[in-house]
């Protein structure tokens, strides 16, 4: 997934995030260009809370009855449906090849809406809960040499990738970055891995600057990948340092303030459920995704920005005008799916697959 990124001038690299929605996912669930989007939904037990560092939990979960749960790969994600109705996105970071248990980390922030607080204060050890997915917009993609970029709890999809690429023999490199020590998990885990391949920058220790993007991604061969997982400031900062951004691969905490194409004025239009027949008007001011569920047509979400790939649907005919920060340029014109939290309809009917 290569992305387009405005330039709005310097920006610092924030290296904290928000995780209420961290993205910041083979199992169910979309696969970068693929086309697969249906997930599976299972009630899974919380086994086991750890603290990882200042501020990060991670959270082990267990089918109840003891069921193998299905692999995935690197870039996964969950959507966990929370006790007080919420529904969060959080990055797998455990080994995708164990069956036995599902693990994500979460950070607390101080402005949470709701889910991040929920799981570290309320959620817990024996706490049954559904779980949606996984899901994977954030695959590793073949390349000759990888850079992986980090900043906060940007490490939890990023970690599982280092795990595979040094058991492949690859060649990759990882920057992680972090306003302490104390606030970036998995430190003793990348301490057992080599360490000329590793750069970590706690800001504190460098008297507040930042780090060097230009030196880890700014000079890289043409078959090389960069991944990158972190706040909006420091994606965008990546993509600065980089002489081509297309070799670029991220998943978002958040939606950037600009959209990813020319913004167009809302115009209605009407839904049409290729089930049922039923007709929804959307009016200019509403999003499918309230219009389908005020309608009573429930359909799963969580960003509400078109980052998470919770909502993606299937369309079967319109004119879609994506606004989503997932589809491949590839994808948008094969109109085959769209993400009804942000995108639109060009034309005057729109049937979806619900």
């Amino acid at each position: 997934m290569s992305v387009e990124i405005q330039n709005r001038g310097p920006l610092a690299p924030d290296d904290l995030g928000h995780a209420d929605v961290a993205p910041p996912v083979a199992s169910p669930g979309r696969q970068n260009g693929q086309g697969t989007i249906e997930t599976a939904v299972r009630h899974l037990r919380v086994q086991q809370k750890t603290w990882e560092a200042d501020g990060i939990a991670s959270v082990t979960f267990v089918d109840p009855g003891g069921e193998a749960l299905p692999q995935w790969l690197p870039g996964a994600h969950l959507s966990l449906h929370l006790p007080n109705g919420l529904t969060r996105e959080y990055s797998l970071c455990s080994a995708p090849e164990d069956s036995t248990s599902w693990t994500v980390a979460v950070l607390r922030t101080s402005d949470s809406r709701g889910g991040s607080k929920l799981i570290h204060d309320q959620l817990p050890v024996g706490a049954l809960i559904k779980v949606e997915g996984p899901r994977n917009n954030f695959t590793l993609d073949d390349a000759e040499q990888y850079a992986l970029v980090a900043g906060g709890i940007g490490i939890t999809p990023i970690i599982s990738m280092v795990r595979r690429l040094q058991a492949a023999g690859a060649d990759w490199s990882l920057l992680y970055t972090g306003r302490s020590r104390s606030t970036m998990a998995f430190l003793s885990e990348i301490a057992t891995l080599p360490q000329d391949r590793i750069t970590i920058h706690a800001r504190d220790e460098a008297q507040g600057n930042y780090a060097d993007l230009a030196a880890a991604v700014g000079a890289l061969p043409a078959q090389a990948l960069v991944y990158a997982c972190g706040p909006e400031t420091l994606m965008q900062a990546v993509a600065r340092a980089m002489n081509d951004e297309s070799q670029l691969r991220i998943e978002r905490f958040k939606a950037p303030d600009v959209l990813p194409g020319p913004e167009q004025a809302n115009a209605g239009f009407d839904v049409i459920c290729q089930s049922t027949g039923q007709r929804i008007p959307v009016a200019p001011d509403v999003s499918v995704l309230d219009a389908l569920n005020d309608a009573g047509v429930d359909v799963p979400s969580s960003c509400a920005e078109g980052i998470c790939g919770t909502c993606e649907t299937r369309v079967i005919k319109g004119e879609v005008e994506h606004r989503d920060f997932l589809l491949t340029p590839a994808e948008r014109t094969e109109n085959k799916s769209m993400f009804v939290c942000v995108s639109r309809c060009k034309s005057a009917e729109l049937i979806l697959d619900l």
